[in-house]
């Protein structure tokens, strides 16, 4: 028999008015009655649950805090693709082409990496004294170079490359093998400094924790080549807040630099597995297979990017491996104190032009906007003469006796050296820039040579202003090379771009 309209709207009406009769009950120790749930009707117990009595409130379901639910869902996102065997066959689900949270989380990011450093060897001269964070400082230094090894100067060239030349998988292979690389000259380079067991083990810690940072930024360039760098941001952002955290917490309890620097690696590189790989596989596009020869082309048109960025960190080092020989270390915890807001110039640089390449590189494709490029490169320059300027007025004022509080060491004994050191990190900064520049224009090999020069000429200047004057040697030779590098910069740049205008620009 078919149901018209009104026989389901009768049906739906008596079974709602049944709903309202209630449910029938039977008493707790009464057997014979089969229908009904139990109820205890003994005194002193209720015979309906609290929700469920006349004016009461319905209970509300509880909500999980906003850090825990997020949590929940990345790792039930995690598993699910984990299980269906793939992770960069899943479906994306945050959104591309998001400038002002690209802007927001790169910021973030960067400024908490920055500020890992300088964080950790605050917390390493509280906890551990001035000698022990300078010898945690020498091993940051030498990780730093190896994490610029690892790195092999790809992340600039992987996000300029518009087309995809090179697929995704064939950049992970290079990365990882310059990663291992990285790993095992370090170990030599311990090695061939004999380290005790005590200073070893710091620098493993360290170096694993810089190569981790090397391995991820493959990754989170990946997230900025498909649009997507305020993921990217956040990535780093867990990366380093679990390295302070890790490496705090750890030294708090144990009064161990060796132990506090393993907790670090470990916590990195948990969220290296956990976060910034499975979260590039599955917010990017699928990468076809790798390719031999894509892999080795990399090590190819890369290396004069390496060889130029090597160079430049090896240049920024030489002063602090020189006083690692001719002065005590807690030389290096005051070098690397002082050169701390001179780091924050660059890294504020880098808030403004990084987000930009992709960017750029589109302008500079186009050959009527090569105007426009070059407008933009006068305008970075002058941001960094004044964020320069600012940094200074701002040392005079409150960075130094800030800094004297932070550390426990009273900074105004160095006289002029600050604002020394202020100085050379915007002429670091300027360096960074263009070197950032001259990549997109994809010239880098032209630097090469740049960097060989200058390189020489900071072993030099280390050699005999450090022996000469401690630890104002080490700053002055600093400002020295820096200076003449930019100098050298400026005049290449300023020669590519008359010979690109000649060549290849049909309306000049």
């Amino acid at each position: 028999m078919t149901m018209t309209p009104w026989d389901t709207i009768r049906k739906e009406l008596k079974r709602r008015d049944e709903g309202r009769r209630g449910p029938s009950f039977r008493r707790a120790d009464d057997p014979g009655v089969e229908e009904g749930p139990r109820i205890d009707v003994r005194p002193g117990h209720d015979a309906l649950p609290r929700d469920r009595r006349e004016g009461a409130a319905p209970r509300r379901p509880q909500r999980q805090p906003w850090l825990a639910r997020i949590i929940n869902q990345w790792w039930t996102r995690l598993l699910q693709s984990v299980y269906k065997g793939s992770l960069s066959k899943q479906e994306a689900q945050y959104e591309s082409h998001s400038t002002g949270r690209d802007y927001v989380w790169n910021t973030v990011g960067t400024s908490i990496w920055g500020m890992v450093f300088p964080v950790l060897t605050v917390v390493a001269t509280q906890l551990a004294g001035a000698e022990e964070a300078g010898m945690f400082s020498m091993a940051f230094v030498t990780g730093t170079l190896l994490m610029i090894a690892a790195n092999y100067g790809v992340r600039n060239f992987q996000v300029s490359d518009i087309d995809e030349d090179h697929s995704f998988s064939s950049y992970q292979i290079n990365r990882w093998l310059t990663g291992i690389a990285a790993f095992v000259c370090g170990l030599l380079y311990c090695s061939v400094r004999g380290y005790d067991s005590h200073m070893l083990t710091i620098c493993v810690g360290v170096y694993v924790y810089k190569l981790v940072d090397g391995v991820a930024d493959v990754y989170e360039g990946r997230l900025q080549q498909a649009d997507k760098l305020y993921l990217a941001g956040i990535s780093q952002t867990l990366r380093s807040v679990a390295a302070i955290a890790g490496f705090s917490a750890l030294l708090l309890v144990t009064r161990d630099l060796a132990v506090a620097s393993v907790a670090m690696a470990v916590a990195t590189a948990a969220t290296l597995a956990l976060v910034t790989l499975p979260l590039a596989l599955l917010e990017t596009e699928k990468s076809r297979r790798w390719d031999v020869g894509e892999v080795a082309d990399l090590f190819r048109h890369c290396f004069p990017l390496f060889a130029a960025l090597f160079l430049f960190n090896l240049i920024e080092s030489v002063p602090k491996f020189v006083m690692e020989g001719a002065l005590p270390y807690e030389n290096q915890l005051f070098f690397n104190a002082l050169y701390f807001p001179a780091q924050g110039i660059l890294l504020a640089i880098g808030f403004v032009y990084k987000p930009q390449l992709l960017r750029l590189a589109s302008i500079w494709s186009n050959p009527r906007k090569r105007r426009r490029f070059d407008l933009v490169v006068i305008a970075v320059m002058a941001v960094i003469l004044g964020i320069t300027v600012g940094v200074s007025i701002f040392m005079e004022w409150l960075g130094i006796p800030l800094m004297s509080f932070m550390y426990g060491v009273d900074f105004e004994q160095f006289g002029a050296l600050p604002h020394l050191m202020v100085l050379a990190g915007g002429v670091t900064a300027a360096i960074d820039f263009l070197y950032a520049i001259i990549t997109v224009l994809r010239r880098q090999g032209a630097v090469m040579r740049l960097y060989a020069v200058s390189f020489a000429a900071s072993v030099a200047l280390s050699l005999v202003l450090v022996n000469l004057l401690g630890l104002a040697g080490a700053v002055a030779s600093y400002l020295g090379t820096m200076s003449l590098l930019l100098v050298l910069l400026v005049m290449e740049y300023a020669r590519m771009r008359r010979q690109i205008t000649r060549e290849r620009n049909p309306f000049a």
